[in-house]
């Protein structure tokens, strides 16, 4: 019988266990990674000829970083690794890569997809400015080019990444000007029976935020955002946030790194046509699995990490080995089944904790429907906020691929990855009705732009 080809998409914490536990299988697996070099974005290694410790990129999570790195290390003989290279669409049993101007089609017998997570982003007056970043962006900007995204940075949003970036930026030497919150303290209590069933993890949390004010940085609580100044020419020049008793405060800034939590990359699972359902905690539209990473999908298609439900890296490296084994099991190969509960065991209570980090630090979607009409919606296309109005009062389009077709809402370079979610809730606010209504824009092929020279390469 021929070695069943098996496929891992993404070489972050849950595609190197995945693959980790294929080949302990005998299995010799593709792994496919748009990255340089693994580790994927919490655990993105810097270039080799940086000489940063990994104390210093990592911080509380330097030895997990260092156990991925080293377990990849160790599978780099055993796996046919692909770096820099693009999965950009999955059909018929295939899946398409592209490399530069060379692209492919490799069939499999089952697919793992860890595609981990972005940044979930809400709009305001000026992020279209230069100088506005994700959190996610900044943190590149600092891992693998060693350099702050700016000379004076604000750092806006919420949930836990917020303050790891902050305070990974401190720990550099990079000059933070304030660390911003838009949750209040009020629903990190209500939030605290689910947060201590891990502990330590809490325990990380807390020191981050220490740090960060033995730093002398402000960090304020419950604020409001407003505006960040400045024009197109010069850039960032001030970013002003309302407080929760109602008066503004403002702070001069060059750069601003903004995020409201993650959200799961599942265009992948959208093109292998899984199902989807919403999720009320997140207020989001989720690919469905059962409880080892199977998906609803026609193909054999497992889901792990970040890219089906975020619930961070450690559980990305449970739910990584946990979906290979799944995949194994349905190849018909043997597994450990006491390994699969102890498992499942672990996902659950990583799931008991993100439920938390949810209710502690909210997706502001009231923040939807106070938005200006000439607020940019849509960064690609610059599709403002009264546009995506005016669709829905001109043409009755009040679903959101209707909404895309008729004001480009979506249609740019990120395929509606940063607007997306915003335009839901700019949907479900102006016609009145609950932001599941709304739906989820559809993923479409390629997911990102690819190379016009790529046609050539035929």
């Amino acid at each position: 019988m021929a070695e069943p080809r098996v496929i891992v998409v993404g070489a972050g914490p849950a595609g190197i266990r995945a693959a980790e536990t294929l080949v302990a299988a005998g299995i010799r697996p593709v792994v496919i990674d748009e990255g340089r070099r693994d580790g994927g974005q919490i655990y993105r290694r810097q270039p080799e000829t940086f000489i940063r410790s990994y104390g210093d990129l990592y911080g509380t999570e330097a030895n997990r970083a260092k156990s991925v790195h080293d377990g990849f290390d160790a599978l780099r003989g055993r796996i046919d690794y692909r770096p820099e290279t693009l999965v950009w669409n999955i059909a018929d049993g295939q899946v398409w890569t592209a490399n530069g101007t060379n692209q492919d089609a490799i069939e499999y017998d089952a697919l793992i997809a860890c595609t981990g997570a972005t940044d979930r982003l809400m709009p305001m007056a000026g992020w279209d400015l230069p100088g506005t970043y994700s959190l996610g962006g900044a943190q590149v900007a600092l891992k693998a080019q060693a350099c702050s995204i700016g000379a004076n940075v604000v750092f806006l949003g919420t949930g836990p990444l917020l303050y790891l970036v902050a305070s990974q930026y401190i720990k550099a030497g990079a000059k933070v000007a304030a660390v911003l919150d838009t949750s209040g303290f009020a629903a990190r209590l209500t939030a605290l029976p689910d947060l201590l069933s891990m502990p330590s993890v809490l325990w990380n949390g807390i020191a981050l935020t220490r740090a960060i004010k033995a730093a002398g940085v402000p960090l304020l609580t419950g604020v409001t955002p407003v505006t960040i100044q400045g024009d197109a020419q010069a850039g960032i020049t001030g970013v002003t946030v309302r407080l929760p008793d109602g008066t503004e405060r403002g702070f001069a800034a060059d750069a601003v790194a903004m995020g409201y939590h993650l959200r799961p990359e599942t265009q992948l699972a959208d093109l292998a046509r899984c199902q989807f359902a919403f999720d009320e905690l997140t207020r989001q539209y989720l690919p469905v699995r059962d409880g080892d990473g199977r998906a609803d999908a026609p193909t054999p298609l497992y889901l792990a990490g970040d890219g089906a439900r975020v619930l961070g890296a450690r559980s990305a490296e449970a739910s990584g080995k946990l979906a290979a084994l799944a995949a194994l099991s349905d190849l018909g190969l043997p597994v450990d089944k006491g390994q699969v509960i102890m498992l499942r065991r672990e996902v659950a209570r990583y799931g008991r904790f993100a439920r938390g980090l949810a209710r502690a630090f909210p997706w502001p979607h009231q923040q939807a429907a106070a938005l200006a009409d000439d607020t940019i919606l849509c960064r690609c296309e610059c599709v403002t906020v009264g546009d995506l109005r005016r669709t829905m009062q001109v043409t009755g389009a009040a679903e959101a691929n209707r909404a895309k077709a008729f004001s480009r809402i979506g249609m740019g370079r990120c395929q509606g990855r940063y607007c997306g979610h915003a335009a839901a809730e700019v949907i479900a606010a102006e016609g009145d009705f609950p932001v599941c209504e709304a739906g989820r824009l559809r993923g479409q092929a390629p997911v990102k732009p690819l190379p016009i020279a790529i046609g050539e390469a035929e």
